[in-house]
């Protein structure tokens, strides 16, 4: 039985695809998936959602945002102060971006872990919306125009400069649109920002395209064939639970007791272009990375090593494990959270000054970030490859 049944005399078919909505809902509710998975494969799930919210809290957001440099960030006051409710999507914006990064790198842990990586098509789109992500996310940082969102906004984009000498074309003027961060550079960065979703939107659609296409994985990592039920109702139910029960701590934790408490207080007040904040630090999402880019003397190879470490994630999928998951191989799981563990001290020492001792826990810290990618994680397929052989 179809799920929408619309007369064809009313002339909809013509408009609609009801044949092909049809198609799209019986595969939404027919869809084979494995009857072990637990509440980590619903995170994807909750990103969806969570993204719909900021395309949501955004559009309204732009209805009384002004990109012009002296009134930037008195319009975002003017939303928070005397606009009806626009206090409540203002700070949803806000912390709905933090959330989206926090629930990201708990869907990006969950592929290390259960090592989905061995899709490498999904893994590479996944990967590839982490970037958009992240670009989509600087770029609404600069448009309160606080003085961190200003002195933010030079630093990111100097890089550009290291990357790409001045020698014959000057990247770094093209991006400013000018010889300093500006007008221009604020109206660039907002249409980008406002364009970007909709970039990131058919990327999420062809992420879900290949998770279909290859099937889920599971937390033994065998076969979905074996044991397989349909994704609805148990699953639907489990994600919708999942969203809201999260939504649910989120709120009452932030929105209704601080919603300030993960902001930079700098960033409150009006952007200064002759006076430097003390310590400029990205949004704690960032910091590990940024901590990355610190832990070199030389900008260019900074630059080019904040880079490496996600694009090196990109060799995972080229590494065989004989085990499909990180729950059947203690060693797996030792390497796995010493990363984590790695990864959250970085974000911890990219948050203070570059001074002794934090600069060598810097420097450390990257070395054991990429030794654990580059050189256990091989090192580990080589020891099971070999007793393997030997039994």
């Amino acid at each position: 039985m179809p799920f929408l049944s619309l007369e064809t005399t009313w002339g909809v078919n013509r408009i609609v695809d009801v044949k092909g909505i049809n198609s799209l809902f019986a595969h939404v509710y027919s869809y084979p998936t494995p009857s072990n998975l637990n509440y980590f494969w619903g995170f994807g799930s909750i990103l969806g959602f969570l993204f719909v919210i900021q395309i949501v809290s955004g559009l309204f957001l732009t209805f009384n945002y002004s990109s012009l440099l002296d009134y930037a960030n008195d319009s975002v006051e003017f939303i928070c102060r005397d606009v009806s409710g626009g206090w409540a999507f203002k700070y949803w914006h806000s912390i709905g971006a933090s959330l989206i990064f926090l629930i990201l790198y708990i869907h990006m842990g969950k592929a290390l872990y259960f090592k989905s990586y061995r899709k490498a098509l999904l893994w590479y789109s996944g990967i590839l919306l982490f970037f958009l992500t992240m670009a989509i996310s600087f770029l609404g940082y600069t448009l309160p125009f606080g003085q961190m969102s200003l002195w933010g906004a030079t630093v990111i984009t100097n890089l550009v400069g290291v990357i790409f000498p001045s020698n014959y074309i000057d990247f770094t003027l093209y991006a400013w649109g000018g010889n300093t961060v500006g007008v221009p550079t604020l109206k660039r960065f907002y249409t980008l920002h406002f364009l970007l979703p909709i970039v990131l939107l058919g990327f999420i659609i062809l992420h879900l395209y290949l998770l279909h296409l290859k099937g889920s994985t599971n937390p033994l990592g065998i076969g979905n064939t074996l044991d397989s039920v349909r994704f609805y109702p148990k699953y639907i139910t489990k994600d919708i639970f999942g969203f809201f029960t999260l939504m649910l701590v989120i709120v009452i934790t932030f929105f209704l007791w601080n919603p300030l408490n993960i902001a930079d207080s700098d960033n409150f007040m009006d952007a200064d272009f002759v006076s430097t904040p003390k310590h400029i630090t990205p949004e704690w999402y960032f910091l590990p990375f940024y901590a990355m880019l610190r832990s070199i003397p030389n900008k260019l190879i900074g630059v080019c090593i904040m880079f490496f470490s996600i694009i090196c994630l990109l060799f995972l999928p080229f590494i065989p494990f004989k085990n499909k998951s990180s729950s059947l191989s203690t060693a797996s799981q030792y390497i796995f959270w010493s990363f984590v563990f790695n990864f959250i001290f970085l974000g911890w020492v990219g948050a203070h000054s570059i001074i002794y001792p934090y600069t060598i826990m810097c420097w450390l810290s990257t070395f054991f970030y990429f030794f654990n990618l580059l050189v256990l994680l091989p090192f580990l397929y080589l020891c099971e490859t070999y007793i393997l052989s030997i039994k």
